[in-house]
């Protein structure tokens, strides 16, 4: 039995099984079907990212600034 990789377009194609060896009757089959395709949707199910919470304070803050350079000499004190 192998899956087929999805291919990355943007419409959703349900995944295929294809059994390479052996011979599986009706029921089998079924039940196969529907066990791979209740594992299939419940892991697509979990892989919703939670949106990340932006509150008006992390808007608003100014970003830290950069190190100092220590290369350039500053004034009469480069040493």
């Amino acid at each position: 039995m192998t899956a087929q990789p999805d291919s990355g377009s943007s419409s959703q194609k349900p995944p295929t099984i294809e059994i390479v060896r052996g011979s599986a009757t009706d029921e089998e089959l079924a039940a196969l079907i529907a066990v791979v395709s209740d594992a299939y949707a419940q892991e697509r199910a979990d892989a919703v990212a939670d949106e990340p919470v932006v509150s008006a304070w992390t808007r608003t803050q100014r970003s830290i600034r950069s190190p100092l350079r220590r290369d350039i000499p500053w004034g009469r004190f480069s040493g």
